[in-house]
């Protein structure tokens, strides 16, 4: 068991001179209090909770220019990062001023120094409460200062922020244990007699200063695993049939789901209560709070939360609660005895969440018989007054987050927690609920910079209403894509208003749309065990996992301007179409920056040199990402919901090496899958297991080690399979597992390696082991081809895509025309592959010649193209069928053959 905060330093870390203490927690991390009194603050506050760091190394200088004085002109502290300069002499009774204090440092080999009432011109923000109403980037408040800069400093002041009275978050006792509370600063601290800063001096160092911050301000915690699954959640008054019919839907459609976000109207409407005679007694909206199911909508709600579970659906409702607890709730009498109401008075019990008596009763009274029936978690939407009116200062969203975060911990749970950003520290309470956004291309530009940005706070899992909030109704290609960012987003919950036009439900999109989207889906819920991998490292590093480019490339200034990009964890970086695509080719184009190294665009098989931008076109069924050269993907196979079944096998996507030359030296890469039982806080006990994967590549010859798996876990699988998948590359000439040969096994043949051709993916079944036993994977390509990879096969996947692109536009132009022959061979090349890979050079030569006449066939039918339809109008045409209507056809061949046309020039490329 980890130690407590503590949030008073060690001594030997402090410095006290006259009327300031300074407190040297890092190198590069110095609190700094004026005090007119010279008392200081010792309790947590509701960011800071743990100052009592390991002591950095120091020196501490005094000058004291008359010894007759007791006091020094001046103390230098100095650390391997930081020389702080104070003069109290130079200020009143030694306040922090220009003049008296000062701290210089390096940034990229530039001397820099610090005063206080510096502007930090170059802070790159962190995030704001809300996206409510937000259409693009035009928020309702401003996006708050984050922590790192590019100046190399920020400063948080926290001499007003309200106090914790204790700091022991880990509850050892449960729901008897001591709840930390907020407080008041005391009367001696109040503004102009009392400065607390944080100076954060890391230069371009922002990992290390999220790393720094969290070891001061508290982890962010590892949210269950099922919330990296798929989210429903709508705004419509739905009964229980229509939300069981809604999960067969997802059944039957073959689309994971996992959680169950249900709206408002799951308690009793405006309308029942003004049917009753009701009025809301604290002046809210009457019917806008609620804490008793609708039981119209809801006749049995035990078992229908019993059914979902038995689903595999986890499930959480809506509150409102600052109307507080109203007569006609079912909770009302007991709640009103414990506060000291006569429930006979049928005074209503005013929302009082400052109070630890009334949140107590609260919790146990009211939430608490709810999550009994079912509810896993709370989706607190709080949309009122900003601040609480008891303790100055305080946060309404900030201290709700911090009270339904910490009962679920005080009863034992992982906890999560749905709601809007609260302000600083609010990192160690997610996940967040970005509000109700338009549904146009702007928003959805705006939020991989949005989210990406967040991480500069700590504030990891920022979760969207997918395809908008409002007016509902969203364009099919918009709504795609918006689900493909989510899908490389923290959190995939696709949302709407209540409006009757407004479809979330994938399968009811037309196609191409409805396959593309269940795809995305698919993707999201196989991607499991890469996300919650990167996850754990967010929770053990500070920093979350989609984050901005310029936390690994901080010299760069492309990582600054690309704002439609963001790594993906330690593996991808991900760049979502965000604008529309070109009406006639269906392609939609946009500048993609890679930084230094080699990369691998996923959807295409292409590779790409970095540091340099690149002008990329994606047709709707492709997402762009780019891997790492060498990069390991784990995944697993396919699920409708989290822990359908055991990750068995657990697949690991094994991506090319960099650029191959026969004299270089073998390339090494590794990764450690992490897994814990994805429910309980046991992990922070240690309590989970890592499955350890290296692979090497030697010439013409790849090894992949797998395991033995490290640590362990109540109810971890001691036997598993694998799978290894290697994409974009050539297929091999031998395969062997453990040492025995594994022979090549056609499409729908057993036993064996196979290879799927359309996007030169060999493919690698290793049967079932035990986990405390190593895998060795060795495959052997056929000498001298892997130096030709580029120039041969070099984006083969993404070229199947274009042709599959063209022969299906060109089945748009019957009657008239069809796709050539030419076309349909070309386009069955990667089909080929998958019965006979050793003709992949063959096959190749082949693809060249026949994507040739595919496009001369094209050109030479585009010439007669337009005389072939007017004949065709005159066979099919008559006094029955009006001109426009004729002319409207014609016109959707026209396009689809000069997007054919298009997609084959963009092939041969």
């Amino acid at each position: 068991m980890a130690p407590p905060d503590d949030p008073v330093a060690d001594p030997k870390a402090v410095v006290i001179v006259g009327h300031a203490r300074f407190t040297v927690l890092t190198p590069q991390l110095i609190r700094m209090e004026w005090s007119a009194d010279g008392k200081f603050e010792d309790h947590a506050s509701l960011v800071f909770i743990n100052r009592r760091l390991p002591v950095p190394k120091f020196e501490k200088r005094f000058d004291f220019k008359d010894t007759n004085v007791r006091q020094p002109a001046s103390l230098t502290i100095e650390t391997d990062a930081l020389i702080l300069g104070y003069m109290p002499g130079n200020a009143r009774d030694g306040q922090f001023t220009p003049d008296s204090l000062e701290i210089t440092f390096v940034v990229d080999g530039k001397q820099v120094v610090w005063h206080p009432g510096d502007t930090d011109l170059q802070n790159l923000q962190g995030t704001t409460r809300t996206l409510d109403q937000a259409r693009g980037s035009k928020t309702q408040q401003p996006i708050e200062p984050g922590l790192v800069s590019r100046s190399g400093w920020t400063l948080v002041d926290d001499s007003t922020r309200p106090l914790f009275d204790s700091a022991d978050f880990r509850f050892l006792h449960g729901e008897k244990s001591p709840w930390p509370w907020a407080m008041e600063r005391p009367a001696n601290e109040k503004p102009g007699a009392y400065t607390d800063w944080y100076f954060f001096g890391y230069g371009h160092d922002y990992k290390k200063a999220l790393g720094d911050f969290v070891r001061v301000a508290g982890r962010i915690p590892l949210p269950p695993q099922f919330a990296f699954g798929v989210w429903w959640s709508r705004y419509w008054a739905y009964s229980d049939q229509e939300l069981d019919e809604l999960v067969r839907g997802f059944r039957e459609n073959d689309t994971p789901l996992d959680v169950f976000v249900i709206d408002m109207d799951w308690h009793l409407s405006r309308e029942q209560l003004q049917a009753m005679g009701e009025t809301d007694q604290s002046g809210y909206e009457l019917g806008w709070s609620g804490y008793t199911w609708n039981k119209v909508l809801f006749p049995d709600p035990n078992a229908f939360l019993k059914h979902l579970h038995e689903e595999g659906l986890k499930a959480t409702l809506n509150l409102h609660p600052a109307s507080g607890i109203q007569p006609w709730e079912e909770a009302y009498p007991a709640m009103a005895r414990a506060v000291g109401i006569d429930p006979a008075t049928k005074k209503y019990v005013p929302f009082d969440p400052t109070d630890k008596k009334w949140a107590t009763n609260y919790f146990d009274l009211v939430l608490h018989p709810l999550e009994k029936q079912g509810i896993d978690f709370w989706w607190l939407d709080w949309q009122q007054q900003p601040l609480m009116s008891k303790v100055n200062g305080l946060s309404n969203t900030w201290w709700l987050n911090y009270l339904h975060f910490t009962d679920q911990q005080r009863e034992g749970k992982r906890p999560l927690l749905f709601h809007r950003w609260g302000g600083l520290g609010n990192h160690r309470y997610q996940i967040g609920f970005s509000g109700d956004t338009v549904s146009v291309w702007e928003s959805l530009a705006f939020q991989p910079w949005f989210t990406a940005t967040a991480a500069n706070v700590g504030y990891a899992y920022w979760s969207h209403d997918i395809g908008g909030h409002m007016p509902g109704a969203v364009d099919p290609e918009l709504f795609t894509r918006w689900v493909q960012f989510g899908a490389f987003s923290p959190i995939l919950r696709t949302h709407t208003t209540k409006n009757p036009d407004a479809e979330r439900r994938i399968w009811a999109y037309p196609e191409p749309y409805a396959s593309v989207l269940r795809s995305a889906f698919q993707l999201r819920e196989a991607m499991q065990p890469y996300l919650y991998t990167e996850a754990r490292r967010t929770y053990d590093t500070g920093v979350a996992f989609l984050r901005p480019l310029y936390y690994d490339w901080p010299e760069d200034d492309a990582a600054y301007t690309s704002k439609g990009e963001y790594l993906f964890g330690d593996q991808m970086i991900a760049a979502p179409v965000t604008a529309a695509a070109d009406k006639v080719t269906g392609l939609a184009t946009e500048p993609v920056w890679l930084p230094k190294g080699d990369w691998f665009e996923w959807p295409t098989g292409k590779h790409f040199y970095g540091n340099d931008t690149y002008e990329r076109s994606f047709a709707i069924n492709q997402i762009p990402v780019y891997v790492k050269a060498g990069a390991l993907v784990p995944m697993q196979p396919a699920m409708l919901h989290t822990g359908e079944k055991p990750v068995d096998p657990l697949i690991v996507n094994v991506w090319p090496f960099e650029r191959y030359i026969d004299y270089a030296p073998p390339r090494n890469t590794s990764y450690s899958v992490y897994e814990d039982s994805g429910a309980s806080v046991a992990y922070q006990r240690g309590e989970f297991a890592r499955t350890p994967i290296k692979a090497a590549l030697t010439g013409d010859s790849l090894r992949v080690e797998i395991g033995p798996v490290e640590g362990g876990y109540p109810g971890m699988l001691k036997t598993r399979g694998y799978e290894l998948r290697l994409p974009a590359d050539w297929p091999p000439v031998s395969v062997t597992v453990n040492g025995k040969a594994m022979p090549f096994a056609k499409p729908g043949e057993p036993d064996g390696w196979r290879f799927e051709g359309n996007t030169l993916t060999t493919v690698i079944p290793v049967p079932a082991q035990s986990t405390a036993a190593k895998v060795v994977v060795e495959v052997q390509r056929k000498p001298l081809l892997m130096a030709h990879r580029w120039g041969r096969i070099d984006g083969f996947a993404g070229k199947m895509t274009l042709l599959r692109g063209a022969y299906d536009a060109m089945q748009q132009t019957g009657p008239v025309a069809g796709p050539s022959l030419a076309l349909i061979d070309a386009m069955q090349s990667g089909d080929r592959l998958s019965y006979a890979p050793e003709r992949i050079e063959d096959e190749l030569t082949h693809l060249d010649k026949a994507l040739a006449q595919a496009q001369a066939d094209v050109v030479a039918l585009d010439k007669v193209f337009e005389q072939w339809l007017s004949d065709a109008a005159r066979r099919v045409g008559g006094s029955a069928t009006a001109p426009a209507d004729i002319e409207r056809e014609k016109q959707k061949r026209r396009d689809a053959l000069h997007r054919a046309e298009a997609l084959l020039t963009e092939a041969g490329k």
